[in-house]
């Protein structure tokens, strides 16, 4: 994994894991003004993350496109740790 925004986007995605966070926690945490690291909007771009209305609050959860890409990187992080 060469780009250090891919990193930070599978970093993401495992933060958020398997059930919906709330927007405002997420956004505190990982929105970013740093033009060199986008990963909040990366992952928005490349449609890994899914926005929900629930009521009065937003939740944002992984989208499908965005588990296989965990899924994926998972596999290639195990792969190379063997060699």
């Amino acid at each position: 994994m060469s780009d250090p925004v891919d990193a930070l986007v599978l970093d993401l995605l495992e933060w958020i894991g398997g059930k919906p966070r709330l927007y405002r926690e997420v956004i505190e945490a990982w929105r970013t003004s740093c033009p060199r690291l986008p990963v909040w909007e990366n992952a928005n771009e490349r449609g890994f993350i899914e926005r929900h209305c629930q009521g009065s609050e937003a939740t944002v959860s992984v989208s499908a496109l965005g588990a296989t890409f965990l899924a994926e990187r998972r596999h290639i992080i195990i792969d190379s740790s063997c060699d």
